[in-house]
């Protein structure tokens, strides 16, 4: 059964000059979703987002949004509301004016506007700001009052460009689980542009993965992160180490399809010291630990087994390893990708019943 879109592209294609920005892109966004368009810098996805705004024509193709193609629909008219990463706040005019300037340029009488700006100040719990000016905000209360003034004209699609990109890590991270609870809050139909993975996998309802102009997964979160399609997404997402010939790797031996090339995840990676107990003692492999850093809530090790260097992390209470000691490494699993296609494979030990655990 074909689902209900409420914003489609249809085989859009961009170009500037000899370089193609968007080539073929075709997608579909259920109403009332959060969609993360997520890419390297140069991938194109801020191109697609300022299509469906309508500040870049496509060169072909159709944007449609509830039913209605808008290739034609100047961006005034889309019903879109807009955020941009550097908030893009009038310096000289305060919070409430800055809030109410959409629903002034639209003719809204002013009981209502005042009503709206209320209601968009309580939205976001900045209440006593109406009176402030930019420059007297912190990152986060900016960002957030570009969101009210995002909101405050009743768009039926928002869209957000790199959305936390002008805050600190600490406020991005409460941005992040605020922008969730609006949106949800609301209803409205957003997409966010966004280079950080952890950013989307956190935030997003579904992500679309851009590179080089095309898209090349569009899922879940969890099945983006647990099931790369192509190559590229198997290298993108995660911290990954990639690594050569990986039937090589203990358990690895007889792995299906084609390919020679795998990206091995820290997290698919046990570290034991000597003398550890072993899960799997017979696909485990021998390797020099050659450096340490610390990360906060966990060790990351850089391992060198079999000539390749793979990460691994231990958690801070386990007992410590150090530079140049050998340790035991069992691998569960990895991403093999041959030219085209991206492959999840188990470790033999998971799945064979001969498998010995000590």
């Amino acid at each position: 059964m074909e689902k209900n879109y409420y914003v489609e592209l249809k085989g859009v294609n961009k170009s500037f000059g000899s370089f193609q920005a968007s080539k073929d892109i075709s997608f579909g966004i259920e109403k009332g979703k959060l969609i993360g368009l997520l890419g390297p810098s140069g991938s194109g996805k801020t191109t697609i987002l300022r299509m469906l705004a309508g500040l870049e024509t496509a060169d072909s193709g159709d944007i449609i949004i509830d039913g209605k193609v808008v290739n034609d629909v100047p961006a005034s008219k889309r019903g879109i509301g807009f955020v941009f990463q550097n908030y893009a706040l009038f310096r000289y005019l305060t919070v409430y004016e800055n809030i109410a300037f959409g629903l002034k340029v639209q003719k809204w009488p002013k009981d209502k506007i005042r009503a709206r700006v209320e209601e968009m100040l309580r939205l976001i719990g900045l209440e006593d700001t109406a009176k402030r000016y930019p420059n007297q905000l912190s990152g986060g209360q900016r960002q957030r009052i570009a969101f009210a003034r995002a909101l405050a004209p009743q768009p039926q699609l928002l869209l957000l460009d790199e959305p936390f990109a002008a805050v600190d890590a600490k406020v991005r991270q409460e941005l992040r689980s605020w922008l969730r609870e609006m949106i949800s809050a609301v209803g409205v139909t957003s997409i966010f542009v966004t280079h950080d993975q952890d950013e989307a996998i956190e935030v997003a309802d579904e992500i679309i993965i851009t590179n080089q102009g095309h898209i090349e997964q569009i899922g879940t979160p969890k099945d983006i992160y647990r099931q790369p399609d192509t190559p590229f997404v198997a290298q993108f997402i995660g911290q990954s180490s990639i690594v050569e010939d990986f039937r090589r790797f203990a358990g690895f031996a007889h792995a299906g399809s084609n390919a020679t090339r795998a990206a091995v995840r820290p997290e698919y990676i046990s570290v034991s010291k000597q003398g550890e107990p072993l899960r799997f003692p017979v696909n485990t492999e021998t390797g020099v630990v050659e450096r340490t850093a610390f990360r906060g809530s966990e060790i990351e090790l850089t391992i060198r087994v079999k000539d390749t260097l793979l990460t691994a992390k231990r958690l801070l209470d386990d007992t410590p390893v150090s530079v140049g000691e050998t340790v035991r490494v069992f691998i569960y699993r990895l991403y093999a990708f041959d030219n085209e296609k991206a492959y999840v494979i188990e470790n033999e030990a998971l799945t064979s019943p001969d498998s010995v655990v000590i």
